[in-house]
């Protein structure tokens, strides 16, 4: 008799549990919207793009806080990451990026041919040759031009140009240039050239809403990327640089006419966003919304 209730017992347990999988698998299936969302991870940069069972991750910020975002906006069955973008390789960009690739499988990973010295880079470097040389991860450097497509989401990659960033690195181009096979390229030395200038810049693209994606592309570059690239009317701008009083020119604010500007942004001791920059945004009538004021910022179309 008592084999028989815990037995009984048993299966009762095993048909609820079950059960409780089924109604979460059902709650957590995605919808047909596309979702964007800045996470929450401090004094960096995270970005995550999804529709359906497709995502795209746009930096991993300084920490592993990253991996609450992505437990958040995906459904907890879901253990791949289809691409995974670094902008440039600074740590409040890449930490982050570690943690993902060691907790998801990552298809794609998209960065610039520059590299710097620390060790941080270094670990994820090393991270990725291992995984390409296995075949689990596809690497790609993606210029002004190219266009990153996952089913219904579109990237534009704005910059950097190829030819711009051959001639700025005049002491490794000859190298650079003579990768004529497609192959990625990772860890060229920037020397005393700022890496923000190098930092992606994507443009988000669906149905009737632009996403300017600035990475921590500042003033240095700004007036360049008009030279490329056609910008105005903009719906949401991420703010380079975490606010940064360098991060925009006031003539690239009034070309692009965004309608939000979203900043990134943690406690820090750079005094950032910086009062100059929240006049300038004001002047402009931008709306402003801060990661460090209200968290995880959503957007869904």
């Amino acid at each position: 008799m008592f084999r028989s209730k815990f037995t009984l017992r048993s299966v009762y347990a095993g048909l609820i549990l079950i059960g409780s999988l089924v109604w979460l698998a059902v709650f957590s299936f995605p919808d047909n919207q596309l979702h964007l969302v800045f996470c929450d991870v401090g004094q960096g940069d995270a970005i995550l793009i999804t529709k359906g069972f497709n995502q795209i991750l746009i930096d991993g910020g300084p920490n592993d806080k990253v991996l609450n975002c992505l437990t958040n906006n995906m459904p907890f069955f879901d253990r791949t990451i289809e691409v995974l973008a670094l902008t440039h390789p600074e740590a409040d960009h890449l930490t982050g990026i570690i943690s993902v690739i060691e907790k998801y499988q990552v298809e794609t990973f998209v960065c610039g041919p520059e590299g710097n010295n620390s060790a941080i880079y270094a670990a994820l470097r090393e991270k990725l040759r291992v995984k390409s040389e296995k075949g689990e991860i596809k690497i790609e450097n993606p210029y002004t031009g190219d266009k990153i497509r996952l089913g219904d989401i579109r990237l534009q990659t704005l910059w950097p140009e190829k030819n711009w960033f051959a001639n700025k690195l005049s002491n490794t181009a000859a190298n650079f240039n003579a990768d004529s096979t497609g192959s990625s390229v990772l860890g060229l030395q920037t020397g005393n050239l700022k890496l923000n200038q190098f930092s992606l810049v994507f443009l988000l693209q669906y149905k009737d809403f632009n996403v300017l994606l600035m990475g921590d592309a500042d003033s240095k570059v700004q007036n360049d990327i008009l030279l490329f690239n056609s910008l105005s009317s903009l719906d949401i701008v991420k703010f380079p640089h975490h606010g940064s009083k360098t991060g925009m020119t006031e003539d690239f604010l009034a070309t692009i006419k965004p309608k939000e500007a979203v900043i990134s942004v943690g406690r820090n001791s750079y005094g950032h966003p910086t009062t100059e920059v929240l006049d300038l945004l004001k002047k402009y009538n931008v709306r402003i919304r801060r990661t460090d004021l209200e968290g995880e910022i959503k957007y869904n179309f």
